[in-house]
């Protein structure tokens, strides 16, 4: 294989060798090509370039390469918030207690001595994929409500800031949809608790499976309210996508003794884009449509209203 260049795709983890010679590349990936899906790189520029597209969930790293070092690289794959939990164990033909202090004080979990012991290799490695993904499950339980098993508020913000850096860089339109079900405290002092969060899960679950492209998540912002990111999205495919989700959530026919509305579960949506860019843009769309929210419910609820944010060049 040559390098710089991935090996054949798969679903196992994914592992990135760094190293300016070629031949420890192969004898590493002869050592690990169970283990995982083997990317390699034989530069520091060149590891940063494929980690930040790849985003590997191992990354072995030489010490010594010429330009850039293995010290220098770590530090870098580490101010990356993508790449900060990517755990990098270093590789080198330098032993002693002032290397391996080096080598963790730059970011890495582990430190790997030449020449290279297989099973060494193999079970240090294992290890450290083991708790990777030990660590990606707890995040992730940690990125979900606890009712309805969408994402939550936090993971929510964090997405929006994402979308909203990705909107200023490039300039493409992104929509946020706030969504709130109408009449719910009256369901709950109808139907009890219990009923009123089996509603809620219903209702998540279906915002979730409308939520589908790319990029697309769908959170409860708290309460009844949820919200979905929609990158790459104008409004009227925003005011759209708000007409779907309550058609969809009428298609329940979630009985409701409190509603007017044909007594059943109905929603209110408000749906704001934003276009091209703006340096609060998360806390603007928010707002933007949170007021379309207020107007929709205001407005007679089950419905969508639909506001457009014409920010600053």
């Amino acid at each position: 294989m040559k390098p710089d260049q991935p090996a054949p795709s798969g679903t196992q983890p994914r592992i990135l060798i760094v190293d300016d010679t070629v031949t420890n590349i192969r004898v590493l990936s002869h050592i690990l090509h169970k283990q995982g899906e083997i990317f390699f790189a034989t530069s520091g520029q060149a590891a940063i370039a494929m980690a930040r597209d790849k985003l590997p969930d191992l990354i072995l790293l030489d010490v010594e390469m010429p330009g850039m070092d293995g010290y220098e690289t770590c530090r870098i794959l580490k101010a990356d918030p993508l790449l900060a939990l990517s755990p990098i164990i270093f590789v080198t033909g330098h032993s002693g207690t002032e290397n391996e202090l080096r080598a963790l004080a730059a970011g890495g979990v582990d430190f790997i001595s030449k020449p290279l012991n297989p099973p060494v290799v193999s079970a240090r490695v294992k290890t450290h994929l083991t708790l990777k993904r030990q660590t990606d499950l707890l995040r992730e339980q940690a990125n979900l409500d606890g009712l309805t098993g969408i994402a939550n508020r936090r993971i929510f913000d964090v997405k929006l800031d994402e979308e909203c850096r990705r909107h200023r860089r490039y300039g493409v339109p992104l929509a946020l949809a706030m969504i709130d079900v109408d009449r719910f405290k009256q369901y709950n002092d109808l139907y009890g608790h219990q009923e009123g969060d089996a509603c809620l899960r219903q209702v998540a679950q279906t915002i979730h499976d409308c939520a589908r492209r790319p990029g697309e998540i769908a959170a409860r912002y708290g309460g009844e309210e949820f919200a979905v990111i929609l990158p790459a999205t104008a409004l009227g495919a925003a005011y759209k996508f708000g007409a779907m989700l309550c058609q969809k959530i009428r298609n329940l026919a979630l009985p409701h003794r409190g509603a007017p509305e044909g007594g059943i579960v109905t929603i209110s949506v408000g749906v704001a884009s934003l276009q091209p860019q703006d340096d609060e843009a998360g806390q603007n769309l928010v707002a933007a449509a949170d007021m379309a929210l207020y107007l929709a419910k205001s407005g007679g609820r089950n419905r969508v209203v639909a506001e457009a944010l014409h920010t600053a060049e």
